[in-house]
Parts: structure tokens; sequence; C-alpha cells
């Protein structure tokens, strides 16, 4: 009889937080073109967290930090639009339509969802391991996809799941796989965010990111969790700049280090490159489509 494992809520580092800007990204005062009230009624919607079904404006106001008068006008005006919907008898909201149909949208989109699926869902059978994709997010890295193997152990983290960027093997697959300057950024903003335990932290990170010039993938063994192992690997969007993570995870007990490294590791960074070569070929015959760029050297010479 199949069994799932629990995962307890992530850290601290995931958790919700009064929010810092993006990786990279400039501060209001730095750029005129910055539109405060946009930005607060985005950062809303980012305060729904997985299990969040239903937030009041108070809820609201703390976790984003913005004034509770100013909450009330923005949840309005995102209800209004769609992005939101009031539930009258909770005097809450939770997540609209609209806000569903942009994330669906980003998916299909880029063409990922159609092609990576079967090839996830294919791994996931062969390794009785969870496998998923991620993106970005703050601090976290969210699942877009996520595949379920068939076996008796199973790791239930769903899409819209967050894993802490840092200290998860599919964060340090995507921070690997930015060029220097972004990267440079991004781990100041985890500075940031982590201040006197950034140490540590950022010596971890230093290793991965050397452990992915050499074989082209990373690996955390019972880090973020103590209870989950994984290794992942990036993969990148060529044209927009963008970079996503694939990760193969599950069950510490049973994952070792030596399984991660020298067995599900290699099978990521294959489903890495195969996939990557597929966008290729798909979005080649499409003007303006997003493709991806070819697998670096130091991955090509890990096989």
């Amino acid at each position: 009889m199949k069994r799932s494992t629990s995962i307890p809520a992530p850290p601290p580092d995931a958790a919700h937080v009064k929010p810092a800007m993006p990786c990279g990204a400039a501060e209001p005062a730095e750029d005129r073109n910055f539109v405060t009230a946009l930005a607060r009624g985005m950062e809303l919607l980012r305060a729904f967290g997985p299990h969040d079904d239903y937030l009041g404006n108070a809820e609201l106001s703390r976790r984003t930090g913005i004034p509770r008068p100013t909450v009330s006008r923005l949840t309005f005006t995102l209800a209004s639009l769609g992005y939101l919907a009031y539930i009258e008898s909770l005097e809450k909201y939770r997540l609209g339509q609209g806000a569903m149909v942009l994330g669906h949208r980003y998916i299909s989109g880029a063409g990922i969802r159609e092609i990576a699926q079967p090839l996830m869902q294919s791994l996931a059978f062969a390794t009785d391991c969870t496998v998923a994709l991620a993106m970005p997010d703050r601090h976290a890295m969210v699942y877009l996809e996520s595949c379920q193997p068939r076996g008796a152990l199973v790791i239930r983290l769903a899409p819209g799941a967050r894993l802490p960027m840092a200290t998860s093997a599919m964060g340090r697959a995507w921070l690997a796989g930015l060029d220097d300057a972004h990267r440079e950024a991004a781990l100041a903003e985890l500075e940031r965010h982590y201040g006197t335990r950034w140490a540590p932290v950022r010596g971890k990170i230093d290793r991965s990111l050397r452990d992915h010039a050499r074989r082209g993938f990373c690996v955390a063994h019972a880090e973020w969790d103590r209870t989950v192992s994984g290794a992942a690997a990036p993969l990148r969007l060529e044209g927009s700049g963008e970079v996503l993570a694939l990760n193969i995870g599950g069950a510490a007990a049973r994952l070792s280090p030596e399984i991660l490294e020298g067995n599900l590791g290699p099978r990521i960074r294959e489903l890495a490159q195969t996939l990557q070569a597929r966008l290729w070929q798909a979005g080649a015959g499409q003007q303006g489509s997003t493709r991806t760029a070819p697998a670096t050297p130091d991955a090509r010479e890990a096989n």
C-alpha cells in the first residue's frame, strides 16, 4: 500500500516575511519608471502560500508590510479584476481565476509543460522519486510541475510548493544556471535576507557551484528538511535570460549522498539536457518563441 511522507512547513527562509525586492531588481528609488501601486498589488498576490486558502486584509497587511487601508483598496481592485475572489461569509479573499490563468499561461506559453511532463514522469517512474520543475520567487523556489512515482514511499510536494533557495538542491542549481552578474545580485539579496546566518549557508552554496561546474548538477542531502534529499540541474531559457531548475528527490533515509551523486544527479542532468534540446527544436520554427540555450561545456564534459 502506498504511503505518503508528509513534509513539514519550510524553515524561516521560505516563510512569509516582509518581502524584499526580487533578486537583482532595482530598488524603487533607483528607477523613476517603477510603479509602487502596481508593485504593492503584486505583493498581495505573492502573499498567498500553497496552504493559504483564505486571507483577510489584516493578515495580508502583516505579511506584506503594506498599511491596512492601502491593502483594503488594493484587494478591492484585485477582486474587481478577477485576480482575487472575496468570500463574504468569511470576510476574506482567495486567489481568483485571473491569477491562476497567468500561471498557466506562463507554462503553456513557453511550451515547457507539454514537452517536459512526459520526460519528467518517465524518470519519476524509473527511479521511484519525485521529479519537479521550479522557478525562483524571492528567496524560495516554487514548484511549477511535479511528477510522482508509483513506489511505496512518496513525498508529496505539489505545484505551488515552496522550497528555500539557498539550502535546496534546486535552488542551488538555479543559482548555478545564472550568468555571473545575475548570480552575484541574487547572492547579495540572499545575504541581506540571512544576515548573520549567511556565512555557513554561503559556504555550502559555493561548494554546490563548484560541483555544478565539475559535473553539471547540485545535491542537497537532508539540508532544508532532514527527511528530504535531492539532486537538481538548471534549465536555461534562451532569449529571455530566464533560468528554471529540475529536481529529483525523495526520502533522505533511502537517498544517500552516494545515490544522489552516482545515480540521480547524472540522470537529472541528462533530463535537463534532453529537455533543453527538445525545447530548442520546438522553438526553432516559431518566430519569437522561447527557446533554450545549448548545454554548457561543463555539463557536456560531465557526461
